[in-house]
């Protein structure tokens, strides 16, 4: 996996990939950085609405920040997209990570 500072310089020539951001999500996540995470997460669903992983990273990610009641919601989000996509795989991921909240 690419470094913040490599993955900030490709950003800078397409802010908007998904895969860029998401990248750079799961990175702050690893440094510590969550409030920038989930920043780097809602850009990255911004940039592709239909990645159903993206709102199960942000939410583990809220859940990591103590948000339940967002983790929650995003959760929904993301099942919601899943079934629209067709993800099975990431709908019954998104589902299990949603009862357990319960």
């Amino acid at each position: 996996m690419p470094s913040v500072q490599q993955i900030a310089k490709l950003l800078e020539s397409d802010p908007q990939d998904p895969f860029l951001l998401y990248a750079m999500a799961q990175e702050q996540v690893k440094q510590g950085d969550l409030p920038r995470a989930v920043e780097f997460f809602d850009r990255a669903a911004a940039a592709n609405p239909d990645d159903a992983y993206t709102y199960f990273h942000k939410a583990r990610t809220l859940g990591l920040m103590g948000r339940r009641a967002e983790q929650a919601d995003t959760l929904r989000a993301g099942i919601a997209v899943a079934r629209r996509t067709g993800d099975g795989k990431a709908l019954g991921e998104l589902e299990f990570a949603l009862d357990e909240l319960d």
